[in-house]
C-alpha cells in the first residue's frame, strides 16, 4: 500500500508550542501529510506547526479532544485519505513507531490499529497505569473482547470504517467510543506495542471534569443510549 498517498496524520493540540514542532517534522519522515488542529491554543503553537510542515486549522476556543479529532477526521475525508493516523501533539507518540502501525494493518487486514503500551509500562505514571487498567476492564466487558489499552490516542483508523458519533462526544471519552464502535461492528481491531514516554508535561486530562464524563458516557452506553 501507498501509505503517504493513503493516509494523513491528525494531531489534536492545545499548548503544546514546546513539542510540536519537532513532533511534525519527525512524522514527516513517514507520512507526509499532518493536519494539526489547534484546538484553542493561546500560545505559538499554530504557527510553529506551519514552520514545521503541517496544515493548521484552529479553533477559536478550546471544544475538546474529541471535537478537534471530529475537525481533523472530516478534513482528511474531505481531501480523499483513506485512511488516518492519530497522536497526541505533547511528545508522548514516537514516529519511529509508526511503521508498527503500518505494517500490521497490511499484515491483519485490520480496520483499527491501537498503540498498546501496556505490554511495557514501566515508565508510565502509577494513576495512569491503574485508571488505564481499570477502563480497559470495562471497555473489554462491553466490547466481548480483550482490549488492553483503551485509552491509547495513538491509532491508526480505516476511515470508511468509522462510524458516525454522537454528537455529545467532544472531550476525551471520544477514545472509549470509537473503540466499543469498531468492537460491536466487528470490524477488525489490532494492537502494537509502542514506546512509553513521559516527561514533566502536564495532562489535559482534567481529573475530576473527565472523569465525571468518562462515568456518564459509560452509564449512556450501558443504557443502549
Amino acid at each position: 500500500m501507498n501509505w503517504p498517498a493513503e493516509c494523513a496524520v491528525v494531531i489534536p493540540c492545545l499548548n503544546e508550542s514546546a513539542t510540536i514542532g519537532n513532533l511534525v517534522e519527525r512524522v514527516r519522515a513517514y507520512l507526509p501529510t499532518i493536519l494539526v488542529v489547534d484546538d484553542g491554543s493561546i500560545d505559538d503553537t499554530a504557527r510553529i506547526a506551519s514552520k514545521a510542515g503541517a496544515t493548521v486549522v484552529k479553533h477559536p476556543e478550546s471544544l475538546g479532544k474529541g471535537a478537534a479529532l471530529r475537525t481533523g477526521w472530516k478534513w482528511v475525508r474531505d481531501q480523499k485519505f483513506q485512511w488516518t493516523l492519530t497522536m497526541d501533539g505533547d511528545g508522548q507518540h514516537s514516529p519511529t513507531d509508526i511503521p508498527a502501525f503500518l505494517k500490521r494493518a497490511e499484515q491483519a487486514k485490520a480496520d483499527l490499529v491501537i498503540g498498546n503500551r501496556m505490554m511495557n509500562p514501566r515508565g508510565m505514571p502509577w494513576i495512569r497505569r491503574t485508571v488505564n487498567r481499570w477502563m480497559s476492564e470495562r471497555i473489554s466487558t462491553l466490547a466481548g473482547c480483550k482490549l488492553p489499552d483503551s485509552q491509547s490516542g495513538f491509532r491508526l483508523i480505516r476511515l470508511n470504517a468509522l462510524p458516525d458519533l454522537p454528537p455529545t462526544i467532544q472531550h476525551f471519552e471520544i477514545e472509549s467510543e470509537v473503540l466499543l464502535a469498531f468492537a460491536r461492528a466487528r470490524r477488525r481491531i489490532e494492537f502494537v506495542p509502542i514506546q512509553v514516554i513521559y516527561k514533566t508535561e502536564q495532562s489535559k486530562i482534567h481529573p475530576l471534569v473527565d472523569t465525571v464524563r468518562w462515568f456518564k458516557w459509560l452509564s449512556r452506553v450501558k443504557r443502549g443510549g
